[in-house]
């Protein structure tokens, strides 16, 4: 990227900061530091995110600074921070030498070399009417206004009217406002400048990310290897967004989609030892964290979100999650609620609200929950998915499946749907199209298959040995425990084939393998027996032909 264009992202940020419009400056601030690391534009960085109310993260980025007590500016607003944090002793030591006068003028006696902001150069302005007017009256209304389509047009059409216009964009995204079609026309229909082509990329990446992998993964090479020389008498140093933050944080929110939960755990621990307070990296931590069992880390990431982001819904959804871990459902469900009461508008605290009742089979009050997201969030396609899990469970198989092809229309990527449908069907004994619903599931799966949908592969292969397609039902079991060995239900599973094929060691040999996981299994217990029987018979005379009916599994 040329120094003359991010000149004019500066003049954007500026722009922001005057119309209060924080969020956008904070992603444009923290774009232009990222390719320039010009201590004026860090300086820049920090003031958006102090006029955003993000003080810990604004502390914690000046601090991180190499020249935060040799820049009287750094200096002072670090200690404006620790000043609305309360901090009072960190927040004299940080003032230091400085001295305040009480006009609250600043002067250092030991460094005078003071670094300004401003640069010379034309601003580049947000279209300055329209969208500002657009989003000021009704951020603050989203329950109010209950996302109707007056709302959805206003920001719809506050990010036409300027793509630079970042916060009509995160407003539609963050609260689940559009299908992931919606986004993506909507993306398309942005009238991006040409020295815009790395935005376009950025805010691609920030969509719902159930594309093809390579789709996905193409965007965000495309993205990293965007470019800008920081240094003009040097060319060949360049700097890149491929450590930036807020790509790292999209890049794991990809992996958690994925079902790649270590790989997302272990970058945004990287990310929060960078930015401990990059609250979208915290969010999708705080899922990886669930999905892992890290009790532990749960309790330190709550503890120390209550501490600094007490009014946050973020915070108490995060001590929901923990006693939801470790399956105190009745305390998960209080926090879930607080943090709902917060912000109307958090999605996770009402998923996680009826999570909650659903663990403990309250299914009424599950539902009441996920019916709330459904319409505050019509663009989420999760409460519908769930609606629907809460019905198969009662086994209104009918109405499950309505919910899940609802879900289909908002999210048709997510192979998570697709699963659902083929136990639908294959539990309504619709066998056919339950392997074609389990076969287009792993068509969305990123391959290499992981641990995680070993399930759906073990599904597939009970649906082939329901219709007796014997070899590829072991084909799929072969597949299950190459992902896992320790599935009870996959050694079950490919004994029971095998005894239907009358191939009694095979099936003796799983059904052993069965009992050593789990020696009560009932299922398992029985067929050995009759294994063994049938063995014995053929074994005495090989003309007689036994075949244990398919009455099981």
């Amino acid at each position: 990227m040329r120094e003359e264009e991010i000149e004019k992202l500066r003049g954007v940020v500026r722009d922001c900061v005057s119309k209060h419009l924080y969020s956008s400056a904070i992603f444009f601030a923290d774009k232009v530091a990222a390719f320039t690391n010009d201590p004026a534009d860090i300086y820049m960085q920090a003031q958006a995110l102090f006029l955003g109310r993000h003080y810990r993260r604004a502390y914690h980025l000046l601090n991180a600074s190499q020249i935060v007590l040799r820049d009287l500016r750094f200096r002072y607003l670090a200690a404006k921070c620790l000043e609305e944090l309360k901090e009072w002793d960190q927040c004299l030591l940080m003032l230091g030498d400085a001295k305040v006068d009480e006009h609250g003028n600043v002067s250092d006696t030991k460094d005078s070399n003071v670094m300004y902001l401003d640069k010379d150069g034309e601003d580049r302005e947000i279209n300055a009417s329209l969208p500002f007017s657009y989003i000021f009256p009704f951020k603050t209304s989203l329950l109010q206004y209950n996302f109707c389509n007056m709302l959805l047009k206003r920001y719809k059409a506050a990010i036409k009217a300027d793509p630079l216009c970042y916060e009509a964009l995160e407003c539609l995204l963050e609260n689940h406002m559009l299908s992931c079609e919606e986004e993506t026309s909507l993306l398309s229909s942005l009238q991006f400048g040409p020295e815009d082509g790395w935005l376009s990329s950025f805010y691609s990446c920030l969509i719902k990310k159930y594309d093809n992998e390579y789709v996905v993964e193409a965007k965000f090479r495309e993205l990293e290897k965007e470019s800008c020389n920081s240094n003009p008498s040097d060319p060949s140093f360049m700097r890149t967004l491929k450590s930036n933050t807020d790509l790292l944080a999209c890049k794991a929110e990809y992996y958690h989609q994925c079902g790649e939960h270590q790989k997302c755990f272990e970058l945004t621990s990287v990310l929060l030892e960078k930015d401990p307070f990059h609250l979208k990296s915290t969010l999708v931590h705080l899922a990886a964290a669930m999905e892992l069992g890290h009790s532990n880390e749960l309790y330190l990431m709550a503890c120390n979100l209550v501490k600094d982001y007490p009014q946050k819904a973020l915070s108490w959804f995060a001590v929901g999650c923990y006693y939801y871990c470790i399956k105190k459902y009745d305390q998960s469900r209080r926090y879930f609620s607080k943090a709902t009461n917060l912000d109307g508008a958090f999605p996770p605290a009402w998923i996680g609200y009826g999570n909650a009742y659903a663990a403990q089979e309250e299914g009424d009050q599950a539902m009441s929950a996920y019916r709330t997201a459904a319409r505050l969030f019509p663009g989420c396609h999760l409460p519908t998915l769930y609606i629907g899990m809460e019905y198969m469970r009662t086994h209104s198989f009918k109405l499950a499946e309505q919910f899940f092809m609802q879900a289909k229309i908002i999210c048709p990527s997510d192979p998570l749907v697709y699963n659902e449908l083929g136990v639908v069907a294959y539990n309504m004994k619709e066998y056919s199209k339950s392997v074609w619903w389990f076969e287009k599931t792993l068509t969305h799966v990123p391959s290499p298959l992981s641990e995680i949908w070993e399930p759906t592969v073990v599904n597939l292969a009970h649906a082939y040995r329901k219709l007796k397609m014997y070899q590829e039902a072991i084909s799929y079991y072969d597949k299950a425990l190459a992902l896992s060995t320790k599935s009870v239900s996959t050694y079950a599973g490919l004994a029971y084939t095998y005894h239907l094929q009358d191939n009694f060691t095979a099936a003796i040999t799983y059904y052993h393998k069965a009992l050593w996981l789990k020696p009560d299994d009932q299922f398992c217990t029985e067929m050995l027996s009759l294994a063994l029987l049938d063995e014995c018979r053929c074994g005495a005379d090989p003309k007689v032909e036994f075949r244990s009916n398919d009455v099981y599994l």
